[in-house]
């Protein structure tokens, strides 16, 4: 079996062949071993999971802000930290394949975070929305240690991407200004890495040589975050009411 580098986060994992798996599975692990090798490995559907859930997430902000030519209550500064992540993160786009797969959703990440920044910064109608004046978080506060950090840490920037979201979420809270499209991207958001936890806990539970701490110090910090969020996003939902969060 040969070894394969993974998605940032996942260690390495050594490529199966169709014989490894029951008949039954054989049309899905066909896919996956040609789009992204490492993802017939046991347990990660709950990253594929989370994959799809982060680009819905995209998906829904884009649709957002195309069909209401609005940004209102979406974070300049968390999307321009995104976009900083995949750009650090990707550097390696034209020098290091690893799947078909792996290549066409670091190219999605970076031209959907592009395009968003672009309508928000530039676009006459929908910059014209942008809450300015409430999106002041700090965030060089968060870059200059990120970057620090992942130059100690070997270019790891699981780190950076954890705090990314404070912005948007803090903007949420100043503005109280939270439509379905706005709270659904932000929920999608912190689905996808909850899903990758899911993932962590099953390579844990069946890998005894599997340790990865800053990883899951990282996605644990991230999903703590997130977590004050999710209850009113639900709590909102149960009750039929608007998403409100606290000042």
């Amino acid at each position: 079996m040969q070894i394969y580098p993974t998605w940032p986060g996942l260690g390495k994992y050594e490529r199966p062949s169709i014989a490894d798996y029951p008949l039954g599975n054989t049309q899905y692990r066909v896919f996956v071993i040609i789009f992204r090798p490492e993802m017939a490995a046991p347990g990660m559907d709950f990253v594929l999971a989370g994959d799809m859930t982060h680009l819905l997430s995209i998906i829904v902000l884009l649709l957002k802000i195309r069909a209401t030519k609005s940004c209102r209550g979406i974070s300049l500064k968390t999307q321009e930290l995104y976009a900083l992540v995949f750009v650090c993160r990707y550097l390696d786009l034209f020098t290091n394949f690893i799947s078909m797969y792996n290549t066409v959703m670091k190219v999605v990440f970076l031209a959907s975070s592009g395009m968003i920044i672009y309508l928000m910064r530039y676009n006459k109608v929908v910059k014209a929305t942008y809450d300015r004046e409430q999106d002041t978080f700090r965030y060089l506060f968060i870059i200059v240690p990120c970057l620090a950090l992942a130059v100690i840490l070997h270019n790891d920037w699981t780190p950076f991407e954890a705090v990314a979201i404070l912005p948007q979420l803090v903007l949420l809270q100043r503005t109280q200004n939270i439509d379905n499209l706005t709270g659904n991207y932000v929920f999608l958001l912190g689905t996808y890495r909850s899903l990758y936890i899911l993932n962590w806990i099953y390579r844990y539970m069946t890998e005894p040589s599997y340790r990865q701490w800053l990883v899951w110090i990282s996605g644990i910090v991230q999903t703590i975050i997130y977590m004050d969020f999710f209850y009113y996003y639900i709590t909102s939902w149960k009750n039929n009411k608007k998403l409100a969060l606290p000042a």
